[in-house]
């Protein structure tokens, strides 16, 4: 049997460690990395596969990857993605999952995170797209934050988050509405600067130029 999203997700193993994770991460203070950022990133990954041609094996694969891409989280944030790639292979592999699938699946986990990125394969680079383009006020706790805690107030500020895929014109566009009266422009950049350059890298890999516009304004 092949390997599909929903199979994951109705793994009651795989939704305990993603709980767990974003368990973690509330203490620690991060914006929110559970199911709703998880099944986002899978879904994008797909669509982003899909509307570039490429076989509904790979979209499946990517959901799968982008759907376990932060499991490593219960472990520590500190090199989550080298351990949600171990955890993708064990739990992957009890679920019968074939030994091509796993390695396309964990690669692309393995290598999702900034400080080792790299758009590797087609499905890693689509997990980086959805992943780093996730930016929304809904992933944020706790309103109080927003005060100091500029990646809360990066977030809160995004009233509109549209990601545009159009292959004829060759671009793939992270189209932004931000509340400039919560956060100004330069603090996007401040935070994100080096997602958007790794989105860059993951876009060139699928033949696409990316491109961010914010507020109707191009940035890159």
């Amino acid at each position: 049997m092949a390997l599909t999203l929903e199979k994951v997700k109705r793994n009651e193993e795989v939704r305990a460690y993603i709980q767990k994770a974003d368990e973690s991460l509330i203490v620690l203070g991060y914006t929110e990395h559970s199911f709703a950022h998880v099944t986002k990133t899978a879904v994008t990954a797909a669509r982003i596969l899909r509307e570039v041609g490429r076989s509904e094996q790979q979209q499946e694969l990517a959901a799968v990857a982008g759907y376990m891409h932060d499991i490593g989280n219960v472990v520590n944030r500190n090199g989550h993605e080298r351990s949600g790639a171990l955890m993708s292979f064990d739990l992957l592999r009890t679920m019968g999952a074939e030994p091509q699938e796993i390695a396309d699946v964990i690669t692309a986990i393995g290598y999702h995170d900034e400080g080792t990125a790299f758009p590797v394969s087609d499905i890693a680079a689509a997990v980086i797209i959805a992943d780093k383009t996730d930016v929304r006020r809904s992933r944020v706790r706790n309103r109080d934050t927003i005060t100091f805690d500029i990646h809360d107030r990066v977030n809160y500020a995004v009233e509109k988050n549209d990601l545009v895929i159009d292959v004829p014109a060759g671009e793939i566009s992270l189209q932004l509405t931000i509340d400039t009266q919560v956060c100004p422009i330069s603090e996007y950049f401040e935070i994100f600067l080096s997602r958007m350059l790794l989105c860059r890298k993951a876009a060139e890999r699928l033949k696409l130029t990316f491109r961010l516009v914010i507020n109707g304004q191009g940035m890159m």
